[in-house]
């Protein structure tokens, strides 16, 4: 097959889009696929696109280091003569000369939807989910109130708007701690936990970096835990333990920071329920071929909590997904090319 690995863009996720989508190209190039590997915020300057599909037989590969802070993204447009496209210079072409698209970006328009509404118009295949289910998974605030629909606990919070609201709605409706993020961000950018009023300007104004309006939720005390879906079945579960403060963009993507536990260490009852609400929550919010689902096993009452899903989680072979994926027997080159076979036009 053809395929072209989309990754980059302009978002806060771009470093770990172009760390995934990097070894998602080399692991397909290994199982005898031609790759086109593009950012696709800067495109390619390439005349010939032909000459953009690599052999597997190239000994050429990618590889990319993941800072440990997150990417300077105006410093990315000026460079680029401020242009705000979204969509650089042959990007679709290359797409549509593909067989399939493996989608390997994360956050802004490669997760929210757009990419894919764009890539439907032109009729061309991806991985991942359709449109209509990245928007509500991005959207913290729309799939929350999807999750209470249909009786899937998660934790009570509130929209704020610095312009509009004061700190006094946060201390009567939710309280401290709390936890302080940007409505459409993953990867924990712009996330902080607040213990008490000192701590809210900083938190506050580190969320807007990304979006205006923030969500504002009650916190949790307990274990965490994230369970992969694959072809609409639950892969082991894994638990995430940083070895300090929370699972934040640091801990998430720096050597040696965090520990996981795969298969997490959970009573046979435990890892039912919470797989069984992680396929829930993947079909209530109408996802594709895989998402990754992440809760918070409460301390207080015993139980699982959701707190985000991912409908295009990171893919290196270390992060959660490839993890859960080999404690089922799938190895991470078979998982790349496992997911880009089944790509399919999405509604």
């Amino acid at each position: 097959m053809k395929i072209t690995v989309l990754a980059g863009g302009i978002s806060p996720e771009r470093d770990v889009s172009l760390c995934s989508a990097s070894l998602i190209s080399n692991a397909l190039l290994s199982k005898g696929h031609e790759v086109a590997f593009v950012d696709v915020y800067e495109g390619t300057e390439e005349t010939d696109l032909k000459k953009c599909f690599l052999k597997p037989d190239s000994g050429k590969s990618f590889s990319y280091s993941i800072p440990e802070t997150e990417p300077d993204l105006d410093a990315l447009i000026a460079s680029h003569g401020g242009r705000k496209e979204l969509i650089g210079p042959g990007v679709l072409d290359l797409c549509k000369m593909a067989d399939a698209v493996f989608i390997g970006c994360h956050g802004g328009m490669g997760e929210n939807g757009r990419l894919q509404a764009v890539l439907d118009c032109y009729d061309i295949p991806y991985t991942g989910s359709g449109y209509l289910g990245c928007a509500m998974a991005m959207d913290k605030h729309l799939s929350k109130t999807l999750l209470l629909q249909f009786n899937i606990p998660t934790a009570d919070w509130v929209i704020f708007d610095p312009e509009k609201h004061s700190i006094d709605m946060i201390k009567k409706d939710i309280g401290f701690p709390c936890v302080v993020k940007p409505i459409g961000c993953g990867s924990s950018c712009g996330v902080s936990i607040v213990h008490d009023e000192s701590e809210w300007g900083p938190a506050i104004t580190y969320s807007t970096k990304y979006e205006k309006t923030c969500l504002i939720e009650k916190m949790i005390h307990g274990r965490e835990f994230s369970i992969g879906v694959l072809d609409g079945k639950a892969l082991p579960i894994i638990e995430i333990r940083p070895k300090q403060g929370f699972y934040d963009y640091k801990n998430k993507y720096q050597a040696n920071a965090t520990e996981e536990i795969c298969p997490a260490p959970l009573t046979d009852e435990q890892t039912a329920e919470a797989q069984s609400l992680a396929v829930a929550v993947h079909n209530t919010l109408g996802l594709g071929n895989y998402s990754r689902v992440d809760f918070i096993l409460s301390e207080e009452d015993g139980k699982f909590y959701c707190l985000e899903a991912n409908n295009l989680p990171g893919m290196t072979p270390n992060s959660l997904i490839p993890q859960e994926a080999r404690a089922a027997g799938i190895g991470y080159e078979d998982l790349c090319e496992k997911l880009v076979l089944s790509a399919s036009r999405k509604v």
